[in-house]
């Protein structure tokens, strides 16, 4: 195993700055490109990291705390942030991706005091038994799932730009 609570609150507290590098200032071309019916662009993935930090890790993490495996914590909506009304700057989305990725990762901190049991269970809705660990663990993989979906999202507008040299660009070579 390779996981350390240490090592995943260093990915966990620069995910927001990451992302705010990475778009912050860009183009609506940029912001707003997505690879056809049913994708997500780089916004709609910032506000789907809102949603997840408001709705899935640490209030599961709570629930397993609380519960443990008597009960199955809350489904969480993967694609609630689609149905908002309003929809806020990039700027403003990025900006409170970091106020509440930041406090949630606070929040772990305080929770995860000397002697936390990683192995503690709880009860996922779909897959049955998992670990707190897996929990953790997956909260890290999922930034960088969502990270490599903004930079393949965003090489995909230029895929036909790039000419000849498609063969060689493994981000447009996916399978």
């Amino acid at each position: 195993m390779n996981f350390k609570v240490e090592e995943a609150i260093e990915i966990l507290e620069r995910t927001p700055d990451t992302l705010a590098h990475y778009l912050a200032g860009l183009s609506e071309g940029w912001l707003h490109c997505d690879e056809g019916e049913g994708t997500w662009n780089a916004v709609e993935v910032v506000e789907h990291l809102i949603e997840a930090e408001k709705h899935n890790w640490l209030p599961r993490l709570a629930f397993i705390i609380r519960e443990g495996e008597s009960k199955p914590f809350p489904e969480f909506d993967r694609f609630s942030h689609l149905h908002h009304e309003g929809k806020r700057p990039a700027a403003q989305a990025l900006a409170d991706f970091k106020n509440v990725r930041l406090n949630n990762v606070n929040t772990l901190k305080t929770w995860i005091a000397d002697g936390f049991d990683y192995e503690r269970a709880g009860f996922h809705p779909a897959f049955g038994r998992v670990k707190t660990r897996e929990l953790l663990s997956t909260w890290v993989v999922h930034d960088f799932t969502h990270i490599a979906q903004i930079a393949r999202v965003m090489a995909e507008r230029y895929r036909d730009d790039v000419g000849p040299w498609q063969a060689y660009l493994g981000i447009l070579n996916r399978k």
